[in-house]
């Protein structure tokens, strides 16, 4: 893992970063609440270790920034503060879990491995194409942000279309995957329904998502990107 420790305290952030590296991860450092979230913002991380008393910014509030805007990197609290109203308040601000000085070193690289599998899996559920995204366990569809309604059969397609971005789908996968015919019964089903989904993902946008495959089948992909 690659990790971010927002610690002002040198001595623990040294003892991390010393024992993150012995098992095999590597970590970086911010000693304000400032510097870690413009590190937390422009870097990619597989997870954050946050002391809640920063300075310049304390550990909630930077937290609630970064879930303000839309970064879901896994955070662990590592604090002092360790009273259960404490550690409720963190998991409220966004936390994904919180353990109290002092601490075993062992106990927090599980709890760090523990948050990223968590998130990893979570992350599975969610599909993006551009400014497309479906939320696969919230069952939820939105593009640039506004949600979009769409009945059972019309997710599963959406879904199986976005499962195979850049591909070209044919009419028999999609009779097969989506509709459980393992033959063609001769029906324009596909049409019909291929025709609704496109006016409600692509009628607002003026970059469309869905493509026809003239004597091939269909494609979903990003703007200006040929099909394969």
């Amino acid at each position: 893992m690659h990790l971010l420790i927002i610690e002002d305290d040198a001595d623990t952030a040294a003892y991390l970063i010393n024992g993150l590296q012995e098992s095999g991860h590597t970590a970086e450092h911010a000693a304000t609440g400032p510097d870690g979230l413009q590190r937390a913002q422009t870097s990619g991380y597989d997870a954050l270790i946050v002391d809640r008393l920063l300075p310049g910014l304390d550990g909630l509030s930077l937290v609630q920034k970064l879930r303000a805007a839309g970064n879901h990197t896994p955070v662990l609290f590592l604090t002092a503060l360790a009273d259960v109203d404490d550690r409720v308040i963190g998991l409220q601000s966004g936390g994904d879990d919180y353990l109290a000085k002092p601490f075993a070193f062992a106990e927090l690289l599980a709890r760090v491995q523990a948050i990223s599998r968590r998130h990893t899996a979570a992350a599975d559920m969610v599909l993006r194409v551009a400014d497309l995204e479906m939320d696969r366990l919230k069952r939820s569809i939105t593009r640039a942000n506004k949600p979009i309604a769409l009945q059972a059969r019309e997710f599963r397609l959406l879904e199986y279309l976005m499962l195979h971005t850049g591909q070209v789908v044919t009419r028999s996968m999609l009779l097969e995957q989506v509709w459980g015919y393992h033959f063609d019964p001769q029906t324009n089903v596909i049409d019909v329904h291929m025709s609704r989904l496109r006016t409600k993902i692509d009628k607002q946008s003026a970059r469309p998502l869905i493509h026809t495959i003239r004597g091939a089948g269909y494609c979903l992909r990003e703007p200006n990107r040929e099909a394969n």
